[in-house]
């Protein structure tokens, strides 16, 4: 199944699973957005004041609880570009072909500097 697929099944899942609990009154994008940090925020206390071997090397355990939160997030991403009629995987192409021009490889290879400091 192509991605363009998996999101839309994960969209229309969403979407009856808010409605069989009737909560689609409470999505709307503020909230959404926030519900969404909170869940990056759950997600990054899982890396708190590891190491990066430590954050790269998790533990089964670990690894298994920062797979929901990536879950919540991906979960909620979508829900939000639904509500707001946002094509996910359209503007994340779209994202990525500017990205590319504003790093070329041949330009930034190796290097973490912003596209403006090169």
């Amino acid at each position: 199944m192509p991605a363009s697929s998996d999101l839309l099944v994960l969209r229309d899942k969403l979407r009856v699973f808010a409605d069989a609990r009737d909560w689609d009154q409470f999505h709307s994008p503020k909230n959404l957005s926030m519900a969404l940090m909170v869940e990056v925020a759950e997600l990054m206390e899982h890396f708190q004041w590891l190491t990066e071997a430590q954050s790269g090397a998790l533990a089964t355990q670990n690894k298994a609880a920062v797979a929901e939160e990536l879950a919540d997030i991906l979960l909620y991403l979508i829900r939000l570009s639904d509500k707001l009629g946002v094509d996910l995987r359209e503007a994340a192409l779209h994202k990525l072909e500017k990205n590319a021009a504003k790093y070329p490889a041949d330009k930034v290879r190796g290097s973490a500097k912003k596209y403006s400091e090169y």
